[in-house]
């Protein structure tokens, strides 16, 4: 039996790894890059990459609806409306998720207002691979745990793709084995 093989449980209840998930992403759409534990940032791609979707959608929607008549555009806005309200059931509560400038002045936008205004446009063109995952050299102080950045793409950037497979050397050559000449033996 396959029980409990997917996906990487770290060490916490469902509830408390569904918080982490939503802490780590409301840090990641504030802050836009972030340093976590590599299993931490690999469990909290496909998590923040759905949300970002959802984002993606919604923009989609009301660009697709622009200047056709306000029948499809009220359509197109209750489409939104209901991507943003997914995305709030994904983050959770946003109450009190700011976004703060470096001066500790709140900006006016929540978590959720940066995501559907600049991310989810920002990605419009892609098809998904919107994080990415950079492994750092050095190990968590306190337990020794590996670290790693996940953080978004900027616009317009691409992700770096593995080379193809090397290109196959050619076989060598059959080594054909000379067999020596047959010596003739002396006749007696």
């Amino acid at each position: 039996m396959r029980h409990r093989k997917r996906g990487r449980h770290l060490n916490r209840n469902a509830a408390h790894r569904r918080s982490l998930f939503r802490n780590l992403t409301r840090a990641l759409i504030t802050h836009e890059r972030i340093v976590t534990t590599l299993p931490k940032a690999k469990e909290l791609r496909p998590f923040v990459e759905k949300i970002v979707t959802l984002a993606k959608k919604a923009n989609a929607a009301i660009a697709a609806a622009a200047g056709k008549g306000e029948a499809e555009e009220k359509t197109a806005r209750i489409k939104a409306l209901h991507y943003r309200r997914q995305a709030m059931a994904l983050l959770g509560p946003t109450h009190g998720t700011e976004i703060w400038d470096k001066k500790d002045e709140s900006t006016g936008d929540t978590v959720l207002k940066k995501l559907f205004r600049e991310i989810g446009p920002r990605f419009s063109d892609r098809s998904g691979g919107y994080t990415r995952i950079l492994k750092q050299h050095y190990r968590r102080l306190g337990d020794g745990g590996a670290t790693a950045v996940i953080e978004f793409l900027k616009s317009g950037e691409t992700k770096v793709q593995k080379k193809g497979p090397a290109p196959v050397a050619p076989a060598p050559a059959p080594v054909v084995a000379e067999t020596p000449a047959p010596t003739e033996t002396p006749a007696s």
